[in-house]
């Protein structure tokens, strides 16, 4: 059993701006949002007997989102370097506007889904699921991995075997998280409160 987040909105988040393995803070929403997603944890795995593990990418808005868990779930934690967002080289903080001005002609003929792979000095696709594969390879027992938002993708497509295009079409949101078991996956939310309340 995998329970897999993506770390609360930073601030490069509002503002378009792609942070690969660069960092940017954590937003006030942001981290609400690591706390919603803390409880929501914290109910979901609270009658479970089984012992779970905390793994982390290193960049510091998982490791802060992870704080944020550990309030109310002290899991033993694992600084885990696979579970890292892609890397885009050149590109990794910037918007696809500045992209376009400083490389042009590179996102030619990309989408809103697969442009982070046309990087020149990037991980390519393969390279990154090849690493979600070993990661989820080498996991021994009930894990809460926080990871990001385009590699959380990678995470999910691998594990249940999903083409190209159906990966990179998978939502990634940082109000809720994954649960990930026996080849599926499925989303983890707080439901949606009603209007008329």
């Amino acid at each position: 059993m995998i329970y897999l987040l993506r770390h609360g909105e930073t601030i490069w988040n509002t503002l378009g701006r792609f942070q690969g393995q660069k960092d940017s803070p954590l937003t006030e929403r942001g981290i609400e949002q690591a706390d919603r997603v803390a409880k929501l944890l914290q109910k979901e795995i609270s009658e479970s007997r089984q012992s779970f593990q905390m793994h982390v990418s290193p960049l510091g808005r998982t490791r802060q989102t992870a704080e944020r868990v550990k309030r109310v779930l002290p899991l033993v934690t694992h600084e885990e370097a696979r579970l890292m967002e892609v890397f885009v080289g050149y590109w990794d903080g910037m918007t696809r506007f500045e992209i376009d001005n400083e490389f042009p002609g590179m996102l030619d003929g990309s989408d809103a889904f697969d442009w982070y792979f046309k990087s020149p000095d990037g991980e390519s696709f393969d390279a990154a699921c090849s690493r979600a594969k070993d990661w989820i390879a080498d996991i021994r027992g009930p894990t809460v991995a926080v990871s990001h938002g385009l590699f959380g993708r990678l995470v999910r497509g691998v594990y249940s075997g999903l083409s190209k295009r159906e990966i990179l079409e998978l939502p990634v949101p940082q109000d809720g998280f994954y649960r990930l078991c026996d080849g599926e996956f499925s989303i983890v939310s707080d439901p949606v409160p009603s209007m008329l309340a």
